[in-house]
């Protein structure tokens, strides 16, 4: 019987899967699978978001002027530059629904966000997974992937969920490396996590060039994840692009209010980058300790290695921690079987993952 069908590419798709959130029969469960923030919102933030409850029969304000101006002023942008979306993820959809092609190329990592190659396909394209290099991004495999069919290049850094960067130098080397027609996305959805002098999160690249963009997401530092909000700075010729095709109320009214108190409050900023250091490096020492594969990151997570040993797989260990009551993310679709993400949690979430990983080496030997 005939029926209708998707586009090519559609059916391709593996769907995304996100982070388990429950561990069934247990009381107490500590999510440490999804990056969230643990010290959560700003209370400006929580505040403002409330107070929009007052008149959610208007519609939002189209343009999302307000929250674009106070990103402009949090980061000494052009507001014209600034485009918003439902999360950084809209904005990367509507890139690759502005500018693929049928059967344009789409470059990510091997390790990248799995919504790159689901974007890529979903509008035609071809996405091209680049080996990795010590699990980060190789600048020299990337350039070596390009063709004439290249449209755009998603760099995530600092990379989910390995945790790893590319210095500054290295992005601008890729950047001049690349077709002047391909886009370079730089997906910094981490980036107020990083403590390293030679990062930086892109907006001086997108300020000198005709062909780089930038997406941040309120997500992570903010701690906004259930609100959906992210924006994107680029040129002007882009955003233009972008607005053209993205929904006209795309950012709901407590979102945006949401944004700019939370965007505003740079104490609570500090204070949730402060804890995260912290901690970050507390649990890469501690976990280390265990005689453990930590890889090096500078976000707000970290990756832990398993051996394959039957028993202390990482399988093992996640089905040990989740009757604990600590969920983790495993991230075997990220093409890393053996390992598990840990997002850094509250004191006491990070000191009973610790403690429970102890338990199960020990109860494995």
């Amino acid at each position: 019987m005939a029926r209708p069908q998707p586009r090519p590419g559609v059916l391709d798709i593996a769907p995304y899967v996100p982070g388990k959130s429950k561990a069934p029969g247990v009381a107490r469960v500590f999510k440490l699978s999804s990056n969230e923030s643990p010290l959560g919102p700003s209370p400006k933030a929580v505040a403002a978001y409330k107070a929009a409850a007052a008149r959610l029969e208007e519609y939002p304000d189209g343009a999302v002027s307000e929250l674009r101006a106070a990103i402009g002023r949090a980061f000494g942008l052009d507001p014209e530059r600034i485009i918003c979306g439902a999360g950084s993820d809209d904005l990367l959809n509507l890139l690759t629904h502005a500018y693929l092609r049928d059967g344009d190329e789409v470059i990510h990592t091997e390790h990248g966000f799995l919504m790159y190659p689901i974007y890529a396909l979903g509008h035609g394209g071809k996405p091209v997974a680049v080996r990795e290099k010590d699990l980060t991004a190789d600048v020299d495999a990337i350039l070596a992937a390009v063709t004439a069919r290249t449209r755009i290049v998603f760099l995530a850094n600092p990379n989910n969920p390995t945790g790893t960067y590319v210095p500054f130098s290295e992005v601008k080397r890729l950047h001049r490396g690349l077709p002047e027609h391909a886009i370079l996305v730089l997906d910094a959805a981490y980036a107020e996590y990083v403590q390293r002098n030679d990062y930086e999160s892109g907006i001086e690249l997108v300020a000198t060039s005709e062909n780089v963009v930038m997406c941040r997401t309120f997500s992570k530092i903010h701690g906004l994840a259930a609100l959906r909000l992210g924006w994107l700075y680029g040129p002007g010729h882009i955003v233009d692009a972008l607005n053209r095709v993205r929904g006209p109320f795309n950012v709901n009214t407590p979102a945006m209010k949401a944004g700019v108190a939370a965007i505003e409050d740079a104490a609570h900023v500090e204070m949730s980058i402060a804890h995260n250091t912290r901690w970050l490096s507390w649990l890469t020492r501690e976990i280390g300790g265990l005689g453990l594969k930590v890889t090096p990151s500078v976000a707000n997570f970290l990756l832990i290695h398993f051996p394959e040993t039957s028993g202390r797989t990482a399988v093992d260990a996640d089905d040990f921690l989740t009757r604990r009551g600590l969920i983790l993310r495993r991230v075997a679709g990220y093409g890393l079987p053996n390992a598990l993400r840990l997002t850094v949690g509250t004191e006491e979430a990070n000191r009973l993952v610790v403690q429970a990983l102890k338990d199960f080496l020990g109860q494995a030997a």
